[in-house]
């Protein structure tokens, strides 16, 4: 009898677990359908005094679910064995920093420092940042204002890099930088100029393919490649991160993103509210001090300028706020077929290799 009794019992508590399993699965899939712009998390965030930012209803997101929001986010987190054989900067206490300080004024003449992109329904955050970082690091150590191809990092970084649209590494991106280097924007553009063109926008966009050739007929794939030097990451420190930026120009950070990030219109962010949704990689610009005291970061956003202040947003600095000071990723332009531009412009420059 008593056997019995234990063979119901654990028929039962079997069923019972795999009802609230199916629940819990339900209830994740609820969550996923339901619009990433909620009514109540503004509130919340705007009614609490010690927030310190603003929130509202973003028209960038005003379509999306939290899943399609998700997809945004590919920032991917390196291992930590290659993150240990990875040269990490730092830079002397000696140099004096300013306490406000924004890249595109302090190298105003470089006109991509200023530029705010969209990328689509792709999450391809991790390419952007990257690329977008290079290219300004090339006009403010060599004064060659230049649009380089986040596309053909995106297409043709392949499983080294990661996932493409489902999410890639910054480390692995500016190897690629580094060894295969990238293209013009004017050879390779982006591939997701018109956003969704579908109800939905379900499935998300996959991954465009690599095709190594230029659209314009009368542009050299190889000849449009621009290149890093080298990868690095910066040392976690606020100082190292800003001195960083200060001597080379923006860098390339990753985050984790909570749902009321989604909100953010204008402040110094902290996470207030929500559940962590993944991970998304930005360009970092500048830092400074709120009115209200708050010392910030200030990053350049790829939601085009319908979302936050304009794109860019400001986070909390020096406590490392959402992971913003733990993945820091860089590279110098290299001169690697600067020479040849130079060397086609006027052949009478002497130039020794």
């Amino acid at each position: 009898m008593s056997s019995t009794l234990l063979l119901f019992f654990l028929a039962f508590s079997s069923s019972f677990l795999q009802i609230n399993g199916a629940e819990a699965e339900h209830l994740t899939s609820l969550k996923l359908k339901s619009p990433i712009l909620q009514e109540s998390i503004a509130k919340q965030i705007n009614e609490n005094p010690e927030a310190g930012w603003e929130a509202a209803i973003n028209p960038r997101f005003s379509n999306f679910t939290v899943a399609q929001f998700k997809r945004l986010l590919g920032f991917k987190k390196t291992s930590r064995k290659e993150l240990t054989s990875t040269p990490v900067i730092t830079h002397p206490k000696s140099l004096k920093l300013p306490k406000h300080f924004d890249a595109r004024t302090a190298w105003s003449q470089c006109s991509t420092i200023g530029r705010i992109l969209d990328q689509g329904h792709c999450g391809s955050c991790w390419a952007f940042g990257a690329v977008e970082s290079l290219q300004d690091r090339f006009c403010i150590h060599f004064d060659v204002n230049i649009t380089l191809s986040v596309n053909d990092l995106l297409a043709c970084c392949g499983f080294l890099c990661g996932d493409g649209c489902d999410g890639g590494e910054p480390l692995y991106a500016w190897r690629y930088l580094s060894n295969h280097g990238v293209v013009t924007e004017e050879c390779n553009p982006y591939f997701d100029q018109i956003g969704c063109a579908h109800p939905g926008c379900e499935p998300a966009y996959q991954t465009p393919k690599c095709v190594k050739k230029c659209v314009g007929g009368n542009l050299l794939w190889k000849r449009s490649k621009h290149y890093s030097v080298s990868a690095y990451r910066v040392k976690s420190d606020p100082y190292d991160i800003m001195a960083e930026v200060y001597k080379n120009g923006p860098v390339e950070v990753g985050f984790t993103v909570y749902e009321d990030f989604a909100h953010y219109k204008s402040g110094v962010y902290k996470h207030i509210t929500g559940f962590a949704l993944g991970g998304h990689a930005v360009k970092l610009i500048g830092w400074g001090t709120s009115d209200d005291g708050d010392d910030y970061w200030l990053l350049a956003n790829q939601w085009n300028r319908s979302w936050g202040d304009d794109g860019y947003f400001k986070i909390k600095r020096g406590t490392n706020e959402c992971g913003i000071e733990d993945d820091i990723t860089a590279g110098l332009p290299s001169t690697k077929n600067l020479i040849r531009e130079v060397t086609d412009m006027d052949t009478d420059i002497d130039v020794s290799f």
